[in-house]
């Protein structure tokens, strides 16, 4: 992996503080939003959000005053839509779609086939013999139940490990296990089918930085897509999901060549699950908070350059409620800053990083 120096980082992050246009004392009050400031080029800016933060008032209000787009956490995954194997319980999913639609924001299904978050019964009660009728009738039931509501789906989440040997490159999951690689192509027809005008979405991880291992993914997902393309299977975009190290390069020419080619494809790239970890980041707060606001902006930048990147997600919008509290503890026990508002809901560099990534980009 290529990983900047702390020397590095310090000097980019003295410079980044000359570049601020904006003052933080005066973002406070939110007269401009990131949700305006993407809207003025043609862009969605939106955030993972969940029906357990909807009774802090405070943050529902940020949300909806910043986000034009939102994608519920865990609230359409198995584990939450499957109580059993016959039945489906939409309650939260539905108060987020609900929540969404009543402050004119749209709405992201994340996400109909992935091997984790899978109920309890699933182990026991899906077989080879099921697994086709079980995956296909959850599809077909969620995403009719939100045709015309959700703007586009998760498909697939997930499913390219190189390192599980497979010269297609598939992740070894029970899908493919139980069902074989058919699974992918069977996903996204059925979801094309129950919702013929939603955008249907390959979404994966581990693919931005500028090493050997990323790479090789890189040239799996790229194969793998071509496949689909191929057989004229109805796959709309690459979500890139961005969960990213904070000093690592993301941002090298093996990403901008296989972001040509996905374009080249003819498919739309989403950025999904934006964070930045900053585990390994000096504990200054000033300091850091400049350190992962630069690598906001040249890497929205970067990505900006391509005119298909029309939606961008952050996971979480304030650190108040960030999954890298409990995934990406730094050793000094300080508390983490990964996103664009921080514990106290108060916009941070990242913000400003974030805007005038936005304000410089061109015309979608």
């Amino acid at each position: 992996m290529n990983h900047f120096t702390r020397r590095q980082f310090l000097e980019a992050g003295a410079a980044f503080t000359t570049l601020s246009t904006f003052r933080l004392d005066a973002l406070a009050n939110g007269p401009v939003s990131l949700r305006a400031h993407a809207a003025a080029k043609g862009i969605a800016f939106g955030s993972s959000f969940s029906t357990s933060y909807m009774s802090d008032a405070a943050y529902t209000q940020l949300i909806a005053d910043q986000c034009c787009i939102l994608v519920p956490e865990i609230e359409l995954k198995w584990a939450a839509l499957r109580p059993s194997p016959t039945a489906f319980d939409f309650n939260r999913a539905d108060a987020l779609c609900k929540f969404a639609s009543t402050r004119n924001m749209l709405f992201r299904g994340h996400t109909l086939v992935w091997e984790q978050s899978l109920p309890s019964w699933f182990e026991g009660y899906v077989t080879s013999s099921n697994v086709e009728r079980v995956m296909t009738n959850h599809i077909a039931s969620v995403v009719g139940h939100y045709a015309g509501k959700i703007s586009s789906w998760d498909v697939v989440n997930e499913a390219i490990q190189v390192e599980d040997g497979r010269a297609d490159g598939l992740k070894v999951t029970p899908w493919l296990r139980l069902f074989g690689p058919g699974y992918i192509e069977t996903a996204f027809r059925v979801a094309h089918e129950a919702d013929p005008k939603a955008i249907l979405v390959y979404n994966e991880n581990w693919i931005e930085a500028e090493d050997q291992g990323s790479e090789r993914k890189r040239r799996a997902v790229l194969s793998f897509l071509t496949q689909l393309k191929k057989k004229n299977v109805p796959v709309h975009g690459l979500g890139i999901q961005s969960h990213i190290h904070a000093d690592m390069k993301v941002t090298g020419p093996n990403l901008r060549r296989f972001l040509q080619e996905v374009e080249d494809l003819g498919l739309s790239i989403l950025i999904t699950e934006l964070d930045f970890n900053d585990q390994r980041l000096p504990g200054d707060v000033p300091t850091r908070d400049r350190l992962v606001a630069e690598r906001y902006e040249i890497y929205l930048t970067f990505l900006l350059q391509f005119k298909s990147v029309k939606t961008i997600l952050t996971w979480g919008l304030s650190d108040r409620y960030t999954w890298r509290s409990y995934v990406s503890k730094r050793a000094d026990g300080l508390p983490v800053r990964p996103l664009p508002y921080d514990a106290d809901l108060k916009p941070t560099l990242s913000w400003e990083a974030i805007a005038r990534a936005f304000d410089g980009a061109s015309q979608r």
